[in-house]
C-alpha cells in the first residue's frame, strides 16, 4: 500500500476527476440541448391529410377568417330536408376535415348540418408554428363564431381535448359535447403518445420533453387537461372510447368520465376498436343516437336511419 494513497492501494487524480465531471456534465447538456430540438419537433410532426370529401347534402367549401389573421378552410353540408341543428367536428392531431368526413356523414344521415373545418397548420388552412390543443380550442371557437348558434360539438383525439376547452370558454356555444378518443391528463397523454410512438424515445426523452413543452407553454398544461376542465363543463357530455386504443387507452376515458356528473354524461366503448376506429364499431350509430334524443330534446331518428 503506498503512502499518501488510499485505503485500497491507488490515487485518484484529481485532473481525471474533473476530466471525468467534465465529460458527465457535457453529455447532460447534450441530452438537455437534444430533448429541446425534440419538443420542437414533435409540434412539426408531419402532418397525414386524409383524403376524403362529403358525398351527401348540399356542400359549400368556403374560408373562413381565424384569430392572428389565419384563415380555415370549412366544409358545410347542409341536408336536402329541413335541418335538425348543427354538428361541428373537429379532427385530431396531423389531420384535417377529411378526417371528421365518416362521422359527419352520420350525422347528415340524420337530418343535422354537418360543419368541417381543418385547424390552423392542417390542410389548406394558414400555417401557425406550436399549434397545439389550446390553439386548436381557438380555431374551434372561430367556427362556433362563424356558424352563429348554438351546436353539437365533437372532437377527435387532440380535437376532443381542443373541444372540452372551446366548450368550457364558450359554454352558450355549445348543446352537447361528444369526446372521442380523449385524454383526462395532458401531461400523461403526451407521455403515453411518445411510447406509444417508440418504447425507447419515450422512456428517455417523453419526460424531458414534456417539461420543455410545459416551460414553453407556461405551465399551462395541466390547467387545460381535460379532466380538470370537467366539472365546469355545462352541456351533457358523451365520452367515445375504443378499448384496443394503444395511444391513449382506455383507462384514460374511464377516468376522465368519473369527472363529469354521472347525470349528464355518458361513455361508448367500441370494443374491438383502435384509436381512430370507434366509429366503425356497429354499436355506434345507436349509442351516439340515443345520447342526442334523450339530452338535446332534437331528435336524431330518420326513416332510413339504422
Amino acid at each position: 500500500m503506498s503512502s499518501g494513497g488510499s485505503s485500497w492501494g491507488f490515487r485518484i487524480d484529481k485532473s481525471t476527476v474533473q476530466t471525468f465531471l467534465y465529460a458527465v456534465w457535457g453529455l447532460v447538456l447534450i441530452y438537455l440541448l437534444l430533448s429541446l430540438v425534440l419538443a420542437y419537433l414533435v409540434q412539426e410532426y408531419p402532418r397525414k391529410p386524409y383524403d376524403d370529401a362529403p358525398d351527401w347534402g348540399r356542400v359549400t367549401d368556403t374560408m373562413i377568417p381565424a384569430v392572428e389573421g389565419g384563415r380555415l378552410e370549412v366544409w358545410r353540408v347542409e341536408p336536402e330536408s329541413p335541418s335538425r341543428g348543427i354538428v361541428v367536428l373537429a379532427h385530431g392531431w396531423g389531420r384535417n376535415r377529411g378526417r371528421m368526413v365518416r362521422r359527419g356523414r352520420i350525422f347528415g344521415r340524420w337530418g343535422f348540418t354537418v360543419v368541417m373545418h381543418s385547424a390552423r397548420d392542417h390542410g389548406r388552412s394558414s400555417p401557425r408554428r406550436f399549434m397545439n390543443a389550446a390553439r386548436m380550442a381557438e380555431d374551434i371557437e372561430s367556427v362556433l363564431q362563424w356558424v352563429g348558434e348554438p351546436v353539437l360539438l365533437y372532437g377527435h383525439s387532440a380535437g376532443a381535448g381542443a373541444a372540452i376547452i372551446a366548450a368550457w370558454r364558450r359554454p352558450e356555444k355549445v348543446k352537447l359535447l361528444f369526446l372521442e378518443a380523449c385524454y383526462a391528463d395532458s401531461r400523461e397523454a403526451l407521455l403515453s403518445l411518445y411510447r406509444w410512438f417508440n418504447r425507447f424515445f419515450g422512456i428517455a426523452f417523453g419526460r424531458m420533453i414534456v417539461f420543455w413543452m410545459n416551460l414553453f407553454y407556461r405551465n399551462r398544461l395541466r390547467d387545460v387537461s381535460p379532466a380538470k376542465l370537467a366539472p365546469s363543463i355545462r352541456p351533457p357530455v358523451m365520452i367515445i372510447h375504443g378499448a384496443q386504443d394503444r395511444r391513449f387507452p382506455l383507462e384514460f376515458a374511464l377516468r376522465l368520465k368519473a369527472c363529469f356528473p354521472p347525470e349528464r354524461s355518458a361513455l361508448f366503448v367500441a370494443a374491438n376498436a383502435r384509436h381512430s376506429e370507434s366509429s366503425l364499431d356497429p354499436g355506434y350509430p345507436a349509442a351516439v343516437r340515443a345520447f342526442i334524443d334523450r339530452h338535446s330534446g332534437v331528435s336524431a331518428r330518420t326513416e332510413n336511419a339504422p
